[in-house]
């Protein structure tokens, strides 16, 4: 009887030492030097690749951003501030979306299959707006020159990049819109598209939130 309390009390005991050494390794010293080495080599993207304007944080490169202009009374949906380069659809282009605002507490798309009736109407409605949107005087959209970013969401629906073609297609109304030379704004959308990862990865690729920061910072110019 006493060897079994013993034999008892002595692996209890094992257990609780084995225990707290095990919360000492995975619960503090392991934290404490993966995030010491976190913001010793990889600082701003442990801290969320976190971007800078004005000497305050306005958002993420990771993470994408609406450019509407405020509702109106009885408006359920904003309408586009067209003096600025406009991301990716968020809504998944349907009434059902998840994230209509880039809202982080949920994200996806569609799902529905390419030969959906309904994905179809509104990726026609989406290239009709796109090219009613970035038509000027004078310079007209042709439907053909649409890319595909233009009019579908992301699997996420949380994507900050858009292609340099979509760029350059609104390149002529967000001159006329805020009284800049269609070159110079061409000129600012090639200095901040992204070539492909390591070279073949990938798509090139414009962040839409960098973009608008150095396009405020152009027209602040004159």
């Amino acid at each position: 009887m006493n060897n079994s309390l013993t034999n008892t009390a002595r692996l209890l005991g094992a257990g609780l030492r084995a225990l707290l050494v095990l919360t000492l390794v995975t619960g503090v010293l392991y934290p404490l030097a993966v995030t010491g080495v976190a913001q010793g080599l990889f600082g701003d993207k442990a801290n969320g690749s976190e971007i800078e304007a004005d000497s305050r944080v306005v958002g993420s490169s990771l993470i994408g951003q609406a450019y509407d202009l405020p509702l109106k009374k009885g408006q359920e949906t904003p309408e586009p501030d067209l003096k600025w380069f406009q991301g990716r659809p968020r809504n998944g282009l349907g009434a059902n979306s998840v994230n209509t605002r880039y809202r982080l507490l949920l994200s996806g798309a569609t799902n529905r299959s390419a030969d959906d009736r309904e994905l179809i109407a509104w990726v026609t409605a989406a290239k009709a707006a796109v090219v009613k949107d970035n038509s000027t005087a004078g310079y007209k959209v042709s439907p053909s020159d649409v890319p595909a970013d233009a009019v579908t969401s992301s699997g996420s629906g949380l994507d900050p990049d858009i292609s340099p073609q979509y760029a350059d297609l609104q390149a002529h109304r967000v001159a006329e819109r805020n009284g800049l030379s269609v070159d110079r704004v061409r000129r600012l959308v090639d200095e901040h598209t992204d070539g492909r990862t390591l070279g073949f990865i990938g798509e090139p690729r414009v962040n839409v939130l960098e973009l608008n920061i150095a396009l405020k910072d152009l027209v602040a110019e004159g």
